[in-house]
């Protein structure tokens, strides 16, 4: 039987299949590593849609899903500024890579529809 190791992969390479956007590719060892990280992964829990899945069986989208689309968008629109002649450096890039990934990291379940509820401070 074969000893399981807790070492991280060597390889960071990952494709993701996303029922919207087709395969998503990380870019970058880092952003793999913050999609990797537990904090992310409950994002996989949290429904982006609240209760619509109730009334519409389809509507099924967590936060984990929405974050890679937002991820995918973003490196499609880095690549058509650079096309466009506008500078955008490795790190600017990576950088609003990851703002657009973590933008949902804070958000609980059902935190949008709970807003109505909470009272002003």
């Amino acid at each position: 039987m074969p000893l399981k190791s807790n070492r991280k992969p060597d390889n960071k390479k990952k494709i993701i299949n996303d029922p919207v956007y087709g395969f998503i590719k990380i870019p970058s060892d880092l952003i793999f590593d913050l999609v990797e990280h537990p904090y992310f992964q409950r994002l996989r829990r949290i429904k982006q849609l609240g209760l619509t899945h109730l009334v519409y069986p389809g509507a099924l989208h967590t936060r984990f899903h929405h974050a890679l689309g937002a991820l995918w968008l973003t490196t499609q629109a880095v690549e058509v500024l650079k096309s466009k002649g506008v500078e955008i450096t490795e790190k600017e890039a990576e950088a609003v890579e990851i703002a657009v990934l973590l933008h949902d990291l804070g958000h609980g379940p059902f935190l949008m529809r709970s807003k109505v509820y909470l009272s002003p401070i």
